[in-house]
């Protein structure tokens, strides 16, 4: 890969990683390819209707008619790049058994594009192994030898929708290379957007790192949901708790309870490092425990839901029950693995009329069943809202008019109502 001047690089994959990538990379001055399989994705992006931080919103609008950038669902323009970065998804499937149908494919296009003196590096989180199984082995297949003939490399992405304090340009990456020529290669290209790199002695080191990032959030998310029923239990208010444990400059995180976790890192990259300790006959308790205790989580909110209206006489079955926020996350219209989903479906399938509302979302999938968003959610009564996601500047003081709120998010201390509980 050339270092005298900004390489080309190509893309592959523009959701939430490989979009806010390849835009860095642009204003970097690079010249990126950017290639998604999906043609309506690629429409939306040269569109500007995408689900991205204002300052990603800004660069695209500034880079989308760049002749350097390039938007193809045609793989043979890997070719023309001196770098490959592989973005695409690694979710789980209904069992918990990774699914790395995207990943495979992605990676084998790779290999059949390759050509001597590219630097291929992949990002998407999964087991630890993939890149010497999906790439390393493949190229040697083909009679081009990583670390030789080409640079094979991996280095997990470390971007967080929605969050503005944590961009690509002030959040540290790791990367480890087969050999030391391809790490120094890869750190090279990240060098470009992000503020430091930290080199690891592999690739296996490097996919490690982001199951052990992943796993330590989701142990200590199904350790705050615990704190929090507890807290109830003894009449506490778990967010004083944690606000209190908080001040402690030593030794303690916060983490926050809620209804659940969603998106495609903490529900599904514990289960990577599950399945392949499973292979190998290793048990992870602790991890094995957390990881179940967050797949009921959704289902403890309903059985909430159940508790509140029984003990006004009402039965679930025929309640109106409004979700208020259904995206995974504040600040985002990102539906992957949200909790709200699940209850949805749950609430339903007790009999309760189910309707949602969330400003960014305008409709969801349940069941093969497409549900619209309720425009003014306070223009109407409902006998139980559960309050899911709470939207940066959302107004919800409607909430104060309705006798029973469910705040699933513990955020709601200051509403101006007596019914938050």
């Amino acid at each position: 890969m050339p270092t005298h001047q900004p390489p080309t690089v190509a893309v592959i994959g523009l959701g939430y990683v490989g979009l806010p990538s390849a835009l860095a990379l642009l204003a970097a001055g690079s010249r990126v390819i950017g290639i998604d399989v999906s043609t309506t994705r690629l429409a939306a992006i040269r569109a500007q209707d995408v689900d991205l931080l204002p300052s990603d919103l800004d660069r695209l609008a500034e880079f989308v008619e760049d002749p350097r950038l390039t938007l193809t669902a045609d793989p043979a323009a890997l070719a023309e790049a001196d770098a490959v970065i592989v973005c695409v998804p690694t979710p789980v499937d209904a069992h918990l058994v990774p699914d790395l149908g995207a990943l495979a494919g992605a990676c084998a296009t790779v290999v059949e594009h390759a050509v001597p003196g590219q630097l291929l590096m992949l990002t998407s989180t999964t087991y630890v192994g993939t890149t010497r199984d999906l790439l390393v082995t493949p190229l040697a297949a083909r009679g081009l030898d990583a670390g030789t003939d080409i640079h094979v490399a991996f280095s997990p992405e470390r971007i967080d929708p929605g969050n503005s304090r944590h961009t690509q340009d002030t959040t540290p990456r790791v990367v480890g290379g087969v050999g030391e020529r391809c790490t120094e290669l890869a750190a090279e290209l990240l060098q470009l957007t992000a503020p430091s790199v930290h080199r690891v002695g592999s690739p296996e080191a490097a996919e490690m790192s982001k199951l052990f990032e992943n796993t330590f959030r989701a142990v200590n998310i199904a350790l705050a949901n615990e704190f929090a029923d507890n807290c109830r239990a003894l009449g506490l208010d778990p967010m004083e708790i944690i606000e209190a444990a908080a001040t402690k400059p030593y030794g303690f995180m916060p983490f926050y309870p809620g209804p659940g976790v969603g998106g495609h890192c903490i529900p599904c990259d514990p289960h990577y490092l599950l399945w392949q300790l499973r292979k190998l006959r290793v048990s992870s308790p602790l991890v094995d425990t957390a990881m179940t205790a967050i797949a009921s989580r959704p289902r403890q909110v309903v059985n909430r839901v159940r508790e509140l209206l029984a003990e006004r006489g009402m039965p679930l079955a025929g309640a109106r029950v409004l979700i208020s926020g259904v995206a995974y996350k504040p600040g985002v219209a990102d539906l992957r693995e949200s909790p709200a989903l699940e209850i949805i479906e749950e609430l339903a399938a007790l009999g309760a009329e189910v309707s949602f509302s969330d400003p960014l979302v305008a409709s969801a999938r349940i069941h093969g069943e497409v549900l619209q968003a309720v425009a003014d959610p306070g223009a109407e009564k409902w006998d139980l809202v559960v309050v899911h996601t709470v939207h940066p500047g959302a107004d919800l003081e409607w909430l104060a008019e309705h006798g029973k709120v469910l705040d699933a998010t513990y955020r709601l201390a200051d509403l101006p109502s007596k019914a938050v509980v």
